[in-house]
């Protein structure tokens, strides 16, 4: 007699995998701008060097180092940076405040059921003391990347989408194959950040809850009024 075959035994679903968005901290979730004025200004004082320090502002977003570069003899940085780190917490902190929109759009991401991470150039210390004081609370935090450096973390945590305001976060996104959404709210210009290849660019983050809800009922894919 011929063994009867076996019935397909039924499938357990799988829970879907949460999706993960990247934010980046300074001037995309966090106006920064006063504390790092303050700290450079602290800088200066303690090391008798003049510095620009309207200039610094104007520019911020790549790492710490660079900037100071053009500041300070390349054999004095190192201990430019440590007296800038050291007395960050003191001056940075305080009068830095959340940019518009940004405990909303985190916030957006959870309850949506995915993951918010943020991965930001900015010094691990000081960034984790600007989310708790602000009250901005992602699921994880990558420190000390910038650039195309960030796309370790963002492949690293599966991130499909990530958020910043500089043209390095444009080419991080696109390193990584995320999505790159720009806000306008940092150095770069609307028009710079389309022609680094943002995939979409909106004003400031109070415009990104409702792009990400679009974003998640069409499937994960950006309808065409998003690219703007």
């Amino acid at each position: 007699m011929n063994p009867q075959p076996e019935s397909p035994q039924p499938q357990t679903p799988q829970p879907e995998a949460p999706f993960t968005v990247g934010f980046d901290l300074d001037l995309t979730l966090v106006d920064s701008r006063p504390g790092i004025r303050a700290t450079y200004e602290a800088l200066a004082a303690a090391t008798g060097r003049p510095i620009d320090v309207d200039l610094v502002v104007s520019r911020i977003g790549p790492p710490l180092t660079w900037e100071l570069a053009n500041w300070f003899p390349a054999d004095e940085v190192p201990k430019a940076e440590e007296i800038y780190l050291g007395s960050y917490p003191a001056h940075g902190i305080e009068p830095s405040t959340a940019l518009p929109g940004a405990r909303e759009s985190v916030a957006a991401v959870q309850e949506l059921g995915g993951r918010a991470i943020v991965v930001t150039a900015k010094y691990a210390t000081n960034a984790r003391l600007h989310l708790e004081h602000l009250g901005i609370r992602p699921d994880e935090l990558c420190a000390g990347l910038w650039a195309e450096g960030k796309a370790t973390a963002l492949r690293e945590h599966g991130a499909g989408v990530y958020v910043g305001d500089h043209v390095g976060d444009v080419r991080g996104a696109r390193a990584a194959g995320a999505l790159s959404v720009a806000v306008a709210t940092g150095p770069c210009a609307a028009a710079e950040l389309r022609a680094e290849g943002a995939d979409v660019v909106l004003p400031d983050l109070t415009g990104f809850p409702a792009w990400l809800r679009r974003y998640r009922a069409a499937g994960a894919v950006p309808d065409a009024a998003s690219r703007a």
